[in-house]
């Protein structure tokens, strides 16, 4: 009975309670005063508490009906709407089987083989469950992919459950409800956006003063008429807007929807300012930079400016395209053209004394696997910071065998014992105020120590390759000048300006011959007038060519192995020679190089490509006498330096 009447008031509402009790009280009080009232009361307690408990569960029931009904009304619209939804619709289990799928599905692919799309995304939803289970990831049940069907893009999105598997109760399989939702309009509204957006070229005619000095007055007229016609209806096949800014600069801009259109036109721009005929047979070219890096119109011609700068680094006459933060190059075929003047080497001699002047310690860095031309250049600015009292270290890390013979004759210099530092010992003394001077190479990850460019600020980069796109941004002062034959040519040239005098000790004037004598292949190959200069003040400052001569002579063990490499090439279109050299041996850079050199040397040969091993890696040697660019070629490599590339075999 006890446990009757607790059933009885737990099925009763709190404030229900309350108020019993208080009725409960209320009585008793009434019974005391009077005996009589007592049956009365106990009757009226029992007729209150079966009403509650009657009005109680009455409201239950009413309750539990209207959320029975209001259930039964949101699975019938859940039903609808999965039924009548807008979207395909299929639902499917992972081993293939369709359970259902839509009336808009059906209508939707009518006319589309769609079971192969689906048994597509089946096979790769699978995948991605059984890669999650393989790494024990948190089940994330949502499904989205992309896929084209019928020319129209969809968005599949999702989700995947567990179901039992009667057959396989301990193996789990899944249900997957997919929705397929037209995304071509997006897509193709996201495309226009993205074709609309603007790029931004810059266009110089180079040595625009130079080249019209040697022109009549009256063809001077044509020739301008004929270029600008040329560039402007080039640029009439973009739709762009070209305009004139100075009389060898143009600003060009068009739409990013034409911008394949121009790669694959290859900037034949080029080629067309080059077929002007002039009477004093000068051929002008172009230098173009293209850049759609940038929200702004401004943050572009910025970027193509920078572009620019590589381009006129590289020599001219070629286009470059700056994308994705990635430079693609296009031309470039036409020889280095040396300029007269000497107003910028003067300039920059001057501005170079006075950095040397304000640091309290040099430090010259040329590349790595040192040459020749790197070491005489790094000779040449310790000469020159010596004679304006500042203390100067160079940086080497490693003896090629190319440099053997020179260091055997170095080592017997005693002032040279603490001057020539490896890589440790200069990261140990370079700080904020040193100055690195940085020869025969412009490349980050090119030079001696990469490290130590971090370390300071002052940074100076003299140099006569074509820029690369790593060049070395955070420079304070730049000489490249790629008409140059080698850096040797540059620091001769600037220590020639020096306002004090410069006494140049012998090992030092022969380095800088050695320098220029390797890089022209003893004054045979890109060699100027101002080469011949340079070579004529070192001559004058006392050099001993036989000396320089023996620094460069073969063993007969490495003359054998040259002579083997030319004699096992092949000929390519008639004017390419290529070789390999298989035998892994320390020298092997430098004889893929000489026998690369020695390749020219045939008849009909106008360009040479020598493969062989250099430890772990594969080395490219390549040499060009003609219209071919071989840099251009090595540069659709990963690693280049001038001639000569490597990368990883693996």
């Amino acid at each position: 009975m006890q446990n009757n009447n607790r059933k009885l008031f737990e099925n009763l509402v709190s404030r229900t309670k309350i108020y019993i009790v208080i009725i409960f009280a209320l009585l008793i009080v009434i019974c005391f005063e009077k005996i009589e009232l007592l049956i009365p009361a106990i009757i009226l307690f029992a007729i209150v508490v079966g009403y509650t408990y009657y009005t109680n569960k009455k409201r239950k029931s009413e309750i539990s009906e209207t959320l029975q009904d209001l259930t039964l009304t949101v699975d019938s619209a859940a039903k609808t709407s999965l039924i009548n939804s807008p979207f395909p619709l299929i639902i499917l289990e992972t081993d293939g089987n369709l359970i259902w799928r839509s009336s808009k599905f059906i209508s939707e692919f009518a006319n589309v083989d769609i079971n192969t799309y689906v048994n597509d995304l089946v096979i790769d939803i699978k995948d991605e469950i059984k890669k999650k289970k393989d790494v024990k990831e948190k089940d994330n049940k949502d499904i989205s992919r992309t896929i084209v069907i019928d020319n129209k893009v969809y968005k599949v999105k999702g989700r995947y459950v567990n179901v039992k598997n009667r057959d396989k109760k301990n193996k789990k399989e899944y249900m997957i409800i997919l929705y397929f939702i037209d995304d071509t309009e997006n897509i193709k509204l996201q495309k226009e956006y993205k074709d609309s957006k603007s790029c931004v070229s810059i266009i110089i005619v180079d040595n625009y003063d130079e080249t019209m000095q040697r022109l009549d007055s009256e063809e001077k007229p044509q020739v301008i008429a004929e270029i600008d016609k040329a560039i402007f209806q080039w640029a009439d096949l973009t739709n762009g807007v070209l305009i004139k800014s100075d009389r060898d600069r143009y600003i060009y801009l068009f739409e990013q929807r034409y911008l394949e259109k121009v790669k694959e036109d290859k900037f034949s721009i080029l080629d067309k300012i080059k077929e002007i005929d002039t009477k004093e047979k000068v051929q002008f070219t172009l230098s173009i930079a293209v850049s759609n890096e940038g929200k702004t119109d401004k943050e572009k011609y910025k970027s193509a400016e920078a572009a620019m700068d590589v381009v006129l680094g590289r020599g001219g006459d070629q286009a470059v395209l700056r994308e994705n933060e990635i430079y693609k190059f296009f031309g470039g075929r036409t020889q280095e053209v040396e300029k007269r003047t000497k107003v910028k080497a003067r300039v920059v001699a001057h501005a170079l004394e006075n950095l040397i002047r304000n640091s309290k310690k040099v430090m010259i860095m040329g590349h790595t696997n040192p040459d020749m031309d790197s070491i005489g250049s790094s000779m040449g600015i310790y000469r020159l910071a010596k004679t304006l009292d500042t203390n100067a270290y160079i940086v080497i890390s490693e003896d090629t065998p190319t440099i053997t013979s020179f260091r055997k004759s170095i080592d017997k210099e005693v002032e040279y014992e603490d001057v020539i530092i490896n890589k440790e010992v200069a990261l140990e003394n370079v700080d904020e105020d040193t100055l690195v001077i940085i020869v025969d190479t412009h490349r980050r990850n090119y030079v001696d120590a990469p490290e130590i460019l971090e370390k300071t600020k002052n940074i100076v980069i003299i140099d006569h390759h074509r820029r690369s796109a790593d060049f070395i941004e955070n420079s304070t002062l730049i000489f490249q000048e790629v008409y140059a034959s080698s850096a040797s040519e540059l620091v001769t040239e600037l220590l020639q300006y020096s306002s004090k005098k410069i006494n140049l000790k012998t090992i030092e004037v022969e380095s800088l011959y050695a320098g220029i004598m390797m890089d022209t292949k003893n004054f045979t190959f890109k060699t100027g007038v101002r080469t011949f200069e340079a070579a004529a003040y070192l001559r004058r400052c006392g050099v001993d060519i036989i000396r320089v001569k023996k620094w460069f002579q073969s063993d007969l063990k490495s003359f054998n192995r040259i002579a083997d490499i030319v004699k096992k090439a092949e000929i390519v279109n008639d004017t390419i020679a290529i070789s390999i050299y298989d035998h892994k041996t320390k020298d092997a850079n430098l004889v893929c190089a000489k026998a690369a050199d020695e390749l020219l040397t045939i008849s009909d040969i106008t360009a040479s490509f020598v493969m062989g091993y250099a430890g772990d890696k594969i080395c490219i040697s390549g040499r060009s006498i003609g219209d071919i660019n071989v840099q251009v070629i090595l540069e659709k490599l990963r690693w280049w330096r001038s001639y000569y590339t490597c990368w990883s075999t693996s």
